[in-house]
């Protein structure tokens, strides 16, 4: 089984759902992405902080699949926001992995306080028109920071990639990429072992469909209109994340579930206005 394909503002496409390789590393975790592609992943979703685009690369050569059927993402680091520095960074990230270009590449985080990601989001755009990059987007940028890259560029991201799981509904955010033609991109979609799949609603829905709470939490996020990064290194539970498209859910079954948004919600508390990404 592999998800069925999203169009980007850009004209090309993603699939509906990826695997995150976060803390997925060595030869086991090399492993672990070729059972996944394997098994129907086609997106998938790394970054240089990641420490492993060497072994992501290396799985993609071993897994069987042409590189043409694969959506590879890489991330820029919060350290090389510089205009010349990013520009490099994407070389050498490409040169870790062995690829020619990447099909969507992001910069991480916006931090704001270094007041550099203009210059990182030039970057991006540049290299695109090289051909390193087929989609260009961000990661964790409020809506204040995808303005003004638009208003400094005329470039929108394709992509905004936050975090999003029951417990961090992002409900406004969610509208605001929705308004400005940005698909969303949820990381750690089932909250990284912090949502409790003990949850009354998600226990329920997953009886009613016979699925399991976490394919149900899956299943919110593609019917929210969400892609989301989903991160496992067991094989089964890999297959599980991935059979999620034979039913939906209803828009009263969203709102329940939507419910369950904490205040304090996040997995690490990290703000993208205060979140300094360096070592």
């Amino acid at each position: 089984m592999t998800a069925p394909m999203i169009t980007l503002n850009d004209g090309h496409k993603l699939p509906a759902l990826g695997l995150g390789t976060v803390a997925i590393r060595g030869d086991h975790g090399m492993n672990q992405i070729i059972t996944a592609i394997q098994s129907g992943y086609r997106l998938i979703d790394s970054s240089t902080n990641y420490d492993n685009e060497g072994i992501v690369g290396e799985a993609i050569r071993r897994s069987g699949v042409p590189r043409a059927e694969l959506f590879v993402t890489s991330k820029l680091p919060g350290k090389y926001h510089t205009y010349d520095d990013a520009l490099m960074m994407i070389q050498e990230s490409l040169r870790r992995m062995g690829l020619d270009y990447f099909d969507l590449y992001l910069i991480h985080w916006p931090l704001p306080k270094r007041d550099h990601y203009v210059e990182a989001w030039q970057a991006l755009i540049t290299a695109q028109k090289m051909g390193l990059i087929r989609s260009i987007g961000v990661s964790n940028f409020e809506p204040e920071h995808l303005d003004r890259i638009i208003e400094e560029t005329g470039v929108t991201p394709a992509v905004n990639q936050i975090e999003i799981h029951p417990y961090w509904v992002q409900e406004k955010r969610l509208a605001e990429n929705k308004r400005r033609g940005i698909v969303t991109e949820a990381w750690s979609p089932l909250g990284r072992g912090t949502v409790s799949l003990e949850e009354d609603i998600l226990k329920k829905l997953a009886e009613k469909y016979d699925k399991t709470p976490g394919q149900i939490v899956i299943r919110w996020h593609l019917d929210r209109g969400i892609l989301p990064v989903v991160k496992s290194s067991n094989p089964q539970r890999q297959r599980d994340n991935l059979a999620v498209f034979d039913f939906h859910l209803t828009e009263e079954e969203i709102a329940a579930i939507n419910q369950l948004n904490k205040p304090e919600g996040r997995v690490d508390g990290q703000d993208p206005n205060e979140y300094e990404e360096f070592d």
